[in-house]
Parts: structure tokens; C-alpha cells; sequence
């Protein structure tokens, strides 16, 4: 079986989704055979790009699971560079470490207008997807789905809307307060729902994820 060239890619993409995953599971999902993907994974590892850790499963032989380091993470297209930026010409406007609460209040306010406007009037379904849409381009791997799965989306009154890359990962390390506007920003954005976390990268979880409920 011929290996594309992409491989590595998929693979690092898996992980990112998926948090962690042993050989078997990351070749069932590629299609490809698990002595392909030790392979690149022995090559990612050497990169610095992956590590494991040695699962005991009953009386089975132990197996390895990979996740991303931090270096692999950082792959990722990623736009943490122009929030920095936007937030020292939100600082320039107003002086003092202990304004910065109420600062970084006021640049994902501006940031949750500016979405209210891209998504317009549209159903629910309609408008996730949209945000779907405009955080990837952003830099963030997101995707949504409607509680429960099989329901006709158009239908649907509550979504999981997940991502997997941090665009600002670094500066939600330094200051975890953005957390709590990005959620405040999602509910100005959606102004008709009820929107609450379910899953937090700063907590060492491998995805952030909101719960998304029409009002009403």
C-alpha cells in the first residue's frame, strides 16, 4: 500500500481531535495498515511532535497511546500573534494592570459584534455553522453538531460546538480570564441562547467545548 504524503499530517490531525489514540485506532481511522503508522509515528516522536505513554489493558500487552506535545500543538494554524496585537491597541487605550479585566471585556465585546453581524438572522443551525466557519479561519479546527445527532439540525434546539486548536493558547496560559470573555463573547454572539463550557484546554482537557441552547 502506497503511504501519501499527507500521512503525518492526518495523523497529527487525528490527535489533535481526538486528544489521544493507540496504533490500531489512529490506523482504523486512516485506512491504513499499523505497521505504516508506527512507522510515522516513531518519526513523529523523533521530531518532538508526539508522545506516549504505556497503557496496561487487562492481560493484553501493554500498549502505547499518543497525544500532541506541545511543539506538535503549536503545528496548527494559529492567530495568537494578531490577538496580541489587537489587545496592546486595546491596552494603548486605557492605563493600568488593573483595568485589564474590564480591557479584555471590552475587546471581546467589539469581537462578539463583529460576529452578531457575520452571522445575521438565520436559524440556529444556521448561524453555528457560520461561527463554524469564520473560528476556523481564524485558526481555530472547530465543528458543532446537534443534540442528539440523528435530529434534523434545522430542528435541533441545542448543539455542542467544539474546538480543538487554541488560536490563543498562550496568552489563555498567561491570562485564563480570556476564557471567561470568550464564553460571554459566544453569548453576545448568540444572543438568543444559553451558551456554557463543557470542556477547557487550560484544564488540561484536549478541547474546548460550549453547550449551546435556544432560549424559549
Amino acid at each position: 500500500m502506497t503511504i501519501a504524503p499527507s500521512t503525518k499530517q492526518d495523523i497529527l490531525q487525528q490527535l489533535l481531535k481526538r486528544g489521544q489514540a493507540n496504533t490500531h485506532e489512529l490506523a482504523e481511522q486512516l485506512e491504513v495498515t499499523p505497521q505504516a503508522i508506527r512507522r510515522h509515528l516513531k518519526d513523529l516522536e523523533s521530531e518532538g511532535l508526539i508522545l506516549f505513554e504505556t497503557v496496561h489493558s487487562g492481560m493484553g500487552r501493554p500498549q502505547h497511546v499518543y497525544q500532541l506535545s506541545r511543539a506538535g500543538r503549536d503545528l496548527f494554524p494559529n492567530r495568537h500573534d494578531v490577538f496580541a496585537i489587537d489587545l496592546l491597541d486595546t491596552l494603548s487605550e486605557t492605563v493600568g494592570k488593573d483595568q485589564m479585566r474590564s480591557i479584555l471585556r471590552k475587546q471581546w465585546e467589539r469581537k462578539a459584534l463583529e460576529y452578531q453581524q457575520q452571522l445575521g438572522q438565520g436559524s440556529l443551525s444556521e448561524r453555528i455553522a457560520k461561527l463554524v466557519k469564520i473560528r476556523a479561519s481564524e485558526g481555530y479546527m472547530a465543528e458543532y453538531y446537534p443534540i442528539p445527532k440523528d435530529v434534523d439540525p434545522r430542528k435541533a434546539r441545542q448543539f455542542i460546538f467544539t474546538e480543538y486548536n487554541c488560536a490563543i493558547s498562550h496568552i489563555a496560559e498567561t491570562f485564563p480570564s480570556v476564557c471567561d470573555h470568550e464564553l460571554e463573547m459566544f453569548a453576545l454572539a448568540l444572543e438568543d441562547c444559553q451558551v456554557k463550557r463543557t470542556h477547557w484546554i487550560v484544564n488540561g482537557e484536549h478541547r474546548c467545548g460550549y453547550l449551546i441552547q435556544a432560549e424559549g
